[in-house]
C-alpha cells in the first residue's frame, strides 16, 4: 500500500511557470496556441478538435488529448448509436425489480425483499482477434469487475462467441485461444460458466465475437454507485500496479476496421491476471461489508480517464489527482500513458479521510496495492498534476456528458429487397425417409448444431456447487438462497443471419428466443441485457441496421413487459468494406422461486412402462428462411426470418412456468435453430431416452414430413409430460390459449429417435455424428494455458475464502480471515473449487450418461425434488476510417 501521511491542499495552475522542456502543462498548452497536435491520429475529427478548444478556452495539454480522444471516441461516447439508444428508456416498461439501469456499471433487479442480482453482457470482440488468449480473458475479467463495482459478489459468467468458417485456418488459431481464456480466466477466479453460444459463419472470419457475461448477488442494501461525492473524500487506486498494456484499447484496436496490419495492433491488448483480479474481489467486498466505500469505480476501457472523469461528473464534483503517486510498472511511463493505460485488476475508490487507515489495512491483509491518489473538492474542475506540474485542467462533465451526438444518415441496404425475395422455402427438399435420414445426421453433425463439449469441458461449470443446470441446458441456473431454494435462470441468445435478413425483427427473435429459453427451465422472465455487434457507423445502411435492431429490442421488451437495464455496443465490425452480419445479442434473466422446479431439457426414463407423453407446444409453419439447413445444405441466406409474435412467446412463458410449478414437465426444451428434429435428437442424447414421433396429418406426406421437422418457426418448445398429467396440462394451454400438438412418446428401451413412416436412427449412431465435429477440427490444436501466477505462494488459512459449498446468498456476506496473502488466496479458491467439482454436489455427469444424476443439481434441491462506456472492448470514429463511399447526402448531423 502507499498513502501520503497528509493530502497537500490544492495549489493554483494560473502562476505555474512554463517550461518548454519538460511535459505538455497547462500554461505550455496557454502560451504555445499554435503548436501542432496529433488529434487526427487519436481519432477525433477536425471540428471535434476544435470543439475541445472552444471548452477549455485554449490547446488540450497532451494528456488532456488523450483524455478527450478516449471519452469522446465511440466505444467511450455512444455519439452514433446514443440516439437511438434512448429507446430503451423511452420505451421502458414500469418493472418493481429495476434498482439500477442503463448508465450504471451494470444493471441491478430486485429478486426478493433482501436480495438482488446484478448482470450484465460487453464485447471484447477487437483485441480478442489481435490476441485471443489476454483478448478473450481480459474480456472476462472487464466483466466480472463491472458486477463487483455494484457491490455484488460475482457467481456466474457465460460467453457467447462467434467464429469465421469452421474449416479455416485463422478460425484454428482464433477459437482455441479464446476459449482457452475465457476459461483460464474464469476458472482462476472461481466462477462457473454456465452457458453461452459457440456459432459459426463465414461473415465473422476477421472479426470474431467475444461476448461476456457476468451476474453477481448483492444484499439490497449493499448497492454501491460510481460518484465521487463528499468534498475532502480520498481518491483511492486499488489493485494492481498500472503499465503500458491496453494503451489506445478504446481508440488503437477499435478505432478502425480491421486489415492486415492488425498483428501490429498486439501491444495495445491488455494482460490479465486473474488471481490478482481475485484478491481485488475479495477485498472489495470485505470493505463494502464494513461500509468503508462512498463511491467505486472499476478501471476496463479508458483506464484512469474514465474512472476520473466519471465519477466527478456523476456527483458534480472536481477532483484533484497526484498522478506520480500511482504505482507503475514501468517508471518511465509519461502522464497522458498513466492516464490511457487499460492495465486490468484495478479499481477506484472515493473513501472518507477517517476511514482511509481501515481500508489500506484491508487492502493490505489481501495483499493488494492501495493508494491514496487524490481527493474530492469543491466545484467543477479535474485537475491533474505530474511532479508539481498541472497537466490537466478540464471540467469533468465534458468529457463524459457533453461530447459530440451524431445523427448519422441511414440507408436500407441496396440488396435487401432481392435478399428477402429469394425465400429459402423455394430450394429443393428430401424427401422420404432416406433423405430425411440422412439430413438429419448431416444438420446434427454441422458445426453450429453440433455438440460444444469440447468447449464447455474446458471450463467449471459447477465450481461453489450452486449451478443447478449448465450448458448444453437451454438457460443456466443458479441456487441463490439454500434455505428457500430461490434461483435465478440466464439465457443468452443472438441470429446474425436473422438480423441480416430483417434487423428489426432479428433483434426480437433473439429477444423471443432468450426470453422462451429462460421460461422453458422453468424461470420467470425480469429484465433483460443486451450486446449490439455491429459494422461501421459510417455506412450507413450498417446505421440502418443498428436502428432497426434497437427499435426491434426496445418494441419487444415493451410488449414483453421487461426493461433493458444495460448493454454495450460494438462498432467497426468489419473488415474493408465486409461488415459482419448485425448481431444483436441479448441477455434475459428469470427468477425461479424453487430450483427444485427446474426443467432439464433431457428426457428422463419414465415411472410408466409407455413412457411420457411428448407435447409439441406452439405452432409449425413452413419457415425455412435464414434457417440452418438453408445454410448448411445450399449455402443459402434469403427471405424473411420466421414471424414472431410475443403475445405468443408470453402465453408459452406462462404455461412452461406454471407446469413446471405444479410437477407437469419432466422436460422440456425449445425449438430454434434446427427445428424440432434437433431438439428431439438433443432432448435424448441428453440422458439416453429415446423417443418416437408421430407426423400430424397435415404433416405427413410429400416434403411436408421435412417441413415439420426442420422449420424453425418461433414461439415453440417440447415438453415431456408424465401419464396422469395430460388432462390437466392440456387444460393449462387452453386455459392461455396456447396451441399443442401430442406427438409421441419417450422410451428408455428403445435407444432411438423414431420418426413413425419415415426414419428411426439409433441413438448411439446420432451420438458419434453430434459429438465428433468439434473435435475433428479443432483436438489437433495446441490449447493454450494460463500464465502462471505471479508471486509466492504461501498457506493461507481454510477461511481466508468463503467455502466453496457456500450458497451465493452466504458468499455475499462470508467474511476472510486475517493474514491472507496475495497469490495464495486465489490458489485456496482455486483448489477449493476443483475440490468442490469433484465432489457430489455440482457434479458434472458424461453428458449423454442415462444413469448420470441431474447436471449440477444442489443437493439441497435433489432432497427437496446501457449503457456505461467503462467496459473493455473500445470503438472510435476517426476520419480516416470510413470504408464506404458516401455522398453530401450522407454525412452525419451532431447534437
Amino acid at each position: 500500500m502507499s498513502v501520503p501521511p497528509v493530502l497537500p491542499a490544492p495549489e493554483s495552475t494560473a502562476a505555474e511557470p512554463v517550461d518548454l522542456d519538460g511535459p505538455d502543462t497547462v500554461g505550455r498548452a496557454t502560451a504555445t496556441p499554435g503548436e501542432l497536435q496529433p488529434f487526427a491520429e487519436l481519432g477525433l475529427l477536425e471540428d471535434e478538435y476544435e470543439r475541445i478548444r472552444a471548452v477549455l478556452g485554449r490547446r488540450p495539454t497532451q494528456s488532456e488529448l488523450a483524455m478527450y480522444s478516449i471519452m469522446w471516441s465511440e466505444h467511450c461516447s455512444y455519439k452514433s448509436s446514443k440516439v437511438h439508444l434512448r429507446q430503451f428508456g423511452e420505451k421502458k416498461p414500469p418493472s418493481e425489480h429495476m434498482l439500477a439501469g442503463i448508465g450504471e456499471n451494470a444493471g441491478v433487479v430486485r429478486i426478493s425483499d433482501t436480495l438482488a442480482v446484478t448482470f450484465k453482457v460487453e464485447s471484447h470482440n477487437h483485441p480478442s482477434f489481435v490476441e485471443p488468449y489476454q483478448g478473450a480473458a481480459t474480456g472476462v475479467g472487464g466483466i466480472v469487475r463491472d458486477i463487483l463495482a455494484m457491490g455484488a459478489r460475482p457467481i456466474a459468467v457465460m460467453d457467447p462467441l462467434r467464429f469465421g468458417d469452421a474449416e479455416h485456418p485463422d478460425t484454428q488459431r482464433v477459437l482455441p485461444g479464446v476459449v482457452a481464456g475465457v476459461g483460464g480466466y474464469g476458472n482462476c477466479l472461481g466462477l462457473p460458466n454456465i452457458g453461452g453460444e459457440v456459432v459459426f459463419d463465414p461473415c465473422y472470419q476477421g472479426n470474431p465475437l467475444v461476448n461476456a457475461l457476468s451476474i453477481g448477488v448483492l444484499p439490497v442494501e449493499r448497492l454501491q454507485r460510481k460518484e465521487a461525492a463528499g468534498t475532502g473524500n480520498v481518491v483511492v487506486l486499488l489493485g494492481a500496479k498500472t503499465g503500458r498494456d491496453g494503451i489506445g484499447g478504446v481508440s488503437v484496436l477499435a478505432s478502425a476496421t480491421f486489415d492486415d496490419g492488425s498483428e501490429q495492433r498486439r501491444p495495445s491488448v491488455q494482460v490479465g491476471d486473474p488471481f490478482m483480479e481475485k484478491l481485488l474481489i475479495e477485498s472489495c467486498l470485505e470493505l463494502y461489508d464494513a461500509g468503508l466505500v462512498v463511491g467505486i469505480q472499476d478501471l476496463g476501457g479508458a483506464g484512469l480517464t474514465c474512472a476520473l472523469t466519471e465519477t466527478a461528473a456523476a456527483a458534480e464534483a472536481g477532483m484533484r489527482v497526484w498522478l506520480e503517486r500511482v504505482p507503475l510498472r514501468e517508471p518511465s511511463m509519461e502522464p497522458h500513458e498513466i492516464l490511457a493505460s487499460e492495465s486490468q485488476e484495478r479499481m477506484l475508490l472515493i473513501v472518507a479521510p477517517e476511514k482511509l487507515d481501515e481500508v489500506l489495512r484491508i487492502a493490505d491483509k489481501w495483499g493488494v496495492l492501495a493508494t491514496a491518489i487524490g481527493e474530492v473538492t469543491d466545484g467543477d474542475r479535474l485537475i491533474v498534476t505530474w511532479n508539481g506540474h498541472t497537466v490537466v485542467d478540464v471540467p469533468p462533465g465534458s468529457l463524459v456528458d457533453d461530447g459530440p451526438v451524431y445523427h448519422r444518415p441511414m440507408r436500407e441496404p441496396a440488396d435487401l429487397i432481392l435478399l428477402r425475395a429469394d425465400r429459402a422455402e423455394t430450394l429443393p427438399r428430401p424427401v422420404g425417409g432416406d433423405a430425411l435420414r440422412e439430413t438429419v445426421l448431416r444438420m446434427i453433425a454441422s458445426p453450429n448444431l453440433c455438440d460444444k463439449t469440447w468447449v464447455t469441458e474446458q471450463y467449471d461449470r459447477y465450481v461453489l456447487g450452486n449451478t443447478v443446470l449448465a450448458q448444453p441446458e437451454d438457460a443456466g441456473v443458479l441456487r441463490i438462497d439454500e434455505q428457500t431454494g430461490l434461483g435465478v435462470a440466464l439465457s443468452v441468445d443472438g441470429n446474425g443471419r436473422y438480423a441480416r435478413l430483417d434487423p428489426y425483427n432479428g433483434a426480437k427473435l433473439a429477444l423471443a428466443e432468450a426470453y422462451r429459453n429462460v421460461a422453458v427451465a422453468g424461470g420467470k422472465p425480469i429484465a433483460v441485457t443486451d450486446c449490439l455487434n455491429f459494422g461501421s457507423p459510417e455506412d450507413p445502411t450498417v446505421m440502418w441496421q443498428f436502428a432497426e435492431a434497437v427499435r426491434g429490442i426496445a418494441d419487444g421488451c415493451l410488449e414483453l413487459g421487461i426493461p433493458v437495464t444495460g448493454g454495450n455496443v460494438s462498432f467497426y465490425n468489419q473488415t474493408g468494406a465486409a461488415a459482419i452480419h448485425p448481431t444483436p445479442i441479448v441477455g434475459v434473466l428469470g427468477v425461479i422461486d424453487d430450483v427444485a422446479q427446474r426443467v432439464p431439457i433431457g428426457f428422463t426414463p419414465s415411472a410408466h412402462p409407455e413412457g411420457d407423453l411428448v407435447f409439441l407446444l406452439g405452432e409449425t409453419r413452413n419457415e425455412l428462411s435464414g434457417s440452418e439447413w438453408a445454410w448448411v445444405t445450399h449455402g443459402h441466406l434469403g427471405g424473411e426470418p420466421p414471424r414472431v409474435d410475443l403475445d405468443r412467446e408470453r402465453s408459452l412463458a406462462a404455461v412452461l412456468a406454471e407446469a413446471a410449478r405444479v410437477g407437469h414437465l419432466t422436460a422440456a426444451h425449445d425449438l430454434s435453430d434446427g427445428g424440432l428434429i434437433q431438439t428431439l435428437v438433443e432432448s435424448s442424447l441428453r440422458r439416453g431416452v429415446g423417443v418416437t414421433v408421430t407426423l400430424p396429418d397435415e404433416f405427413a406426406a410429400g416434403s411436408m414430413p421435412f417441413v415439420y421437422l426442420f422449420s424453425e418457426s418461433a414461439g415453440r418448445a417440447v415438453v415431456a409430460v408424465p401419464r396422469g398429467h395430460e388432462t390437466a396440462f392440456t387444460a393449462l394451454c387452453d386455459q392461455h390459449g396456447l396451441p399443442w400438438t401430442a406427438i409421441g412418446t419417450t422410451d428408455a428401451a428403445s435407444d432411438a429417435v423414431e420418426v413413425t413412416g419415415q426414419f428411426s436412427i439409433p441413438l448411439a449412431e446420432l451420438r458419434e455424428a453430434h459429438t465428433g465435429t468439434l473435435p475433428r477440427l479443432f483436438g489437433h490444436v495446441e490449447v493454450p494455458s494460463a500464465p502462471a501466477a505471479s508471486g509466492p505462494a504461501t498457506p493461507v488459512p481454510a477461511a481466508s475464502v468463503p467455502p466453496a459449498s457456500a450458497t451465493a446468498s452466504e458468499a455475499v456476506s462470508a467474511a476472510a480471515s486475517e493474514g491472507a496473502a496475495a497469490v495464495a488466496v486465489a490458489a485456496a479458491v482455486v483448489a477449493a473449487a476443483t475440490e468442490a467439482q469433484a465432489g457430489p454436489v455440482g457434479e458434472d455427469p458424461a453428458p449423454d450418461s442415462a444413469a448420470g444424476a441431474e447436471e449440477g443439481l444442489p443437493a439441497a434441491a435433489a432432497d427437496s425434488t446501457q449503457a456505461d462506456p467503462s467496459g473493455d472492448d473500445g470503438v472510435v470514429s476517426p476520419a480516416d476510417t470510413a470504408q464506404t463511399e458516401t455522398n453530401a447526402a450522407d454525412q452525419p448531423t451532431a447534437e
